[in-house]
């Protein structure tokens, strides 16, 4: 498959690109038609990045709504106070079977053209192949949540693994101190991959493989988030969602409110997204260049920080399409319309891999209140 006309996204330069068994082949630096290639797309004024990498998310919450409904000083008191205020919607949401609530989160993800999403929480089983789920780690809740966690932090069975665990999720001295806490309990001197991150401050984040931000739940919860412009000459930043417990659906909301925080330049936010987390999670992705998973992204936005599911044309994971535009089917003549289906978001028509109007059906059988952002 070729993708001709292309516009790189931040950088505006033109390119066709080349993808032959689920690997980019090839990025030409003009236009291009090769007869001989099995499927040929052309462009007009469309820009390209690589599929976004969601560091942070829990694939079985996001039939979720927001749960706060005031401001809290840590992560422990909403907890708390969530299951107490909003008990009878926390049980009915799970009612719903976790594999139908996973199955949603994975496509809540494909639908703002997310190809590999981290998943925190136990082993999850994914029966399919629209965007890869990432669980080559060791998975910690938190310093407090996780009776545990020091026995799972030090287990030697895991020592090669990088362990991933919510930490300094708040504005407190509680906060501050787990972070101290769980820095002096790594006897094994683990790769610790810390989520939030809100009350961390310089010293205690070089002692970190990398911080996963995720600001639109921080400052849902918090009102403040982990102070990037000092942290982040320290450890790597990764971009995360969360679940719709403390976030929008839509991780280019979280993407756009993150920019105006104005803690990370546009290249730094790009690259929270894309080759920063690709480098911490060991995945052959995250750039457009020769040689990489064909993980690619195609959307008719006038830029990347004003992308939204509605304009996002195609979705590559692998070199294989999990979801495209309905304006592309002309040009799509080799497709199996067969193998997807067709929703709406917006005023825009995709077809997505699977049936997704079935799931969502069975979801309502469960939770009839079960609110989904296409139709």
């Amino acid at each position: 498959m070729v993708l001709n006309n292309v516009r790189m996204a931040l950088t505006g330069q033109k390119v066709s690109i080349r993808i032959k068994d689920g690997k980019i082949a090839q990025v030409l630096q003009d236009y291009t038609h090769d007869q001989t290639e099995e499927l040929s797309l052309t462009f007009d004024d469309v820009i390209v990045f690589p599929g976004l990498i969601n560091s942070h998310d829990h694939l079985d919450f996001n039939l979720f709504p927001p749960l706060a409904g005031r401001k809290f000083k840590n992560y422990t008191e909403w907890g708390v106070y969530i299951h107490l205020k909003y008990k009878d919607i926390i049980d009915s949401v799970l009612q719903i079977p976790e594999k139908l609530r996973i199955q949603w989160g994975i496509y809540k993800n494909l639908l703002c053209g997310v190809t590999t999403v981290v998943n925190h929480g136990k082993k999850i089983k994914v029966s399919n192949d629209l965007i890869s789920v990432f669980q080559d780690c060791q998975s910690i809740h938190s310093v407090h949540f996780e009776k545990r966690w020091r026995f799972a932090l030090n287990n030697p069975l895991k020592k090669n693994l990088p362990a991933v665990i919510h930490c300094g999720e708040g504005i407190d001295d509680l906060a501050s101190n787990e972070i101290d806490r769980l820095i002096q309990s790594n006897l094994l001197k683990r790769s610790i991959v810390a989520v939030h991150g809100v009350a961390m401050n310089e010293q205690q984040a070089k002692q970190f493989k990398a911080l996963v931000w995720c600001p639109e739940s921080n400052y849902f919860l918090l009102d403040k988030t982990a102070p990037l412009d000092r942290l982040k000459k320290h450890v790597p930043i990764l971009f995360g969602t969360d679940s719709t417990l403390t976030g929008d659906w839509n991780i280019w909301e979280h993407i756009r409110n993150a920019k105006q925080t104005d803690m990370l330049s546009e290249q730094e936010l790009f690259d929270s997204l894309t080759v920063n987390p690709a480098n911490s999670w060991g995945l052959n992705a995250g750039v457009i260049t020769e040689g990489m998973d064909a993980d690619v992204v195609l959307s008719k936005a006038d830029s990347f920080f004003t992308a939204d599911p509605q304009n996002i044309l195609l979705v590559m994971h692998k070199g294989r399409v999990s979801l495209f535009d309905e304006t592309l089917l002309p040009q799509l003549k080799t497709i199996n319309t067969n193998e997807y289906s067709k929703i709406s978001i917006g005023d825009s028509s995709k077809y997505v891999k699977g049936n997704l109007p079935e799931l969502i059906s069975k979801v309502k059988q469960f939770y009839p209140d079960a609110s989904f952002p296409v139709v």
